[in-house]
């Protein structure tokens, strides 16, 4: 089978494809077939080495994919070959076969594509845990989304909208923000011409937001915090921007608000019977047409590097999908 391996750390460009041998199931775990493999922020850093978590050379990338389970090993129950499901490997999912805990597979349910499927564990998953478990979102309250044309700020406003709140999409270009309109946002911001703090209090009539969603750290984190409203919510969701901000914590203690952190891979480990709660509602909602991830481009497995380096350069707006030979049509 064909892989792309991460031999050393480095920019996407110092990745190959090579073949390799077929997969045998561990205990507990399946053998998936790929079709679609999401690319992902994090996937930048972990080539680079800089991510929390690191991996013996070599190892192949990729943290969420889709496809068609190939073999089930010893102790797996409910799962069989032939099933249609979304697999969250951390590691080797670029690849045409991928080695996931059965813990971490959810059935793709029917009429949903495989892109699709792909494209909705570490943004949507991550963002619905985000939302509900650590913010605890209520209808009516006011949601604010800092890099909201991304995929994982897509996710945000889409979420947000379906969980009854009022949502402000925050972006740096026009453009940008007219897909963040079309994807449900009812008031934005352009923090590259506008001033987020004061634009803020504007839209909110001096009340501020009851949760921030930030995903993107950086110059842009502090005005968010002070355009907190009382009880507010502060969600660290990662720094794409590559800038991890330092936050006067007086803030917290002036307007009564919490800095709330959200590790989706952590949750997952620790709370697994909550995860696939969560995932069941999440799937569901995407079977009902009420999400539907924006997939922006597609790469052929040889053109991973690619994908990267248009995800590590800001250059997308929503998902990025590498697939194999298997998912040539996305489906």
């Amino acid at each position: 089978m064909k892989a792309v391996l991460c031999k050393q750390y480095g920019p996407p460009d110092t990745l190959t494809v090579e073949d390799v041998p077929s997969l045998e199931p561990a205990e507990g775990e399946v053998i998936v077939s790929v079709h679609s493999c999401a690319a992902n922020f994090p996937d930048t850093l972990i080539i680079e080495g800089k991510y929390q978590f690191k991996r013996a050379f070599p190892f192949v990338p990729g943290g969420e994919v889709a496809g068609i389970i190939k073999s089930v090993g010893a102790g797996v129950e409910g799962f069989a070959p032939g099933d249609r499901v979304i697999g969250i490997p951390g590691w080797g999912g670029f690849a045409e076969e991928t080695p996931v805990a059965a813990s971490k597979v959810v059935r793709l349910p029917d009429g949903v594509s495989m892109d699709a499927g792909a494209a909705l564990v570490i943004t949507y998953g991550t963002t619905h845990y985000a939302l509900k478990d650590r913010a605890h979102l209520q209808p009516g309250e006011t949601l604010l989304v800092l890099g909201a044309a991304g995929g994982t700020g897509l996710s945000a406003i889409e979420l947000g909208k379906v969980m009854g709140a009022r949502v402000i999409a925050a972006a740096s270009t026009d453009e940008k923000l007219e897909i963040c309109r079309k994807h449900g946002a009812d008031e934005t911001i352009n923090y590259s011409s506008e001033n987020l703090r004061d634009r803020i209090r504007e839209l909110t009539e001096g009340r501020g937001v009851d949760v921030v969603y930030d995903p993107v750290g950086g110059e842009y984190s502090e005005p968010a915090l002070r355009g907190m409203a009382w009880n507010g919510r502060f969600l660290v969701i990662g720094f794409t921007t590559g800038e991890i901000p330092k936050l006067p914590l007086n803030l917290t203690l002036l307007k009564g608000c919490s800095l709330v952190g959200v590790f989706y891979g952590a949750f997952q480990d620790r709370e697994p019977a909550r995860f696939r709660e969560l995932m069941d509602e999440l799937t569901g909602w995407l079977a009902d047409g009420r999400i539907a991830p924006r997939i922006t481009a597609r790469y052929p497995l040889e053109e991973t590097a690619r994908a990267l380096i248009d995800l590590k350069e800001r250059r997308a707006t929503g998902k990025l999908i590498v697939y194999t030979e298997r998912g040539r049509d996305g489906g």
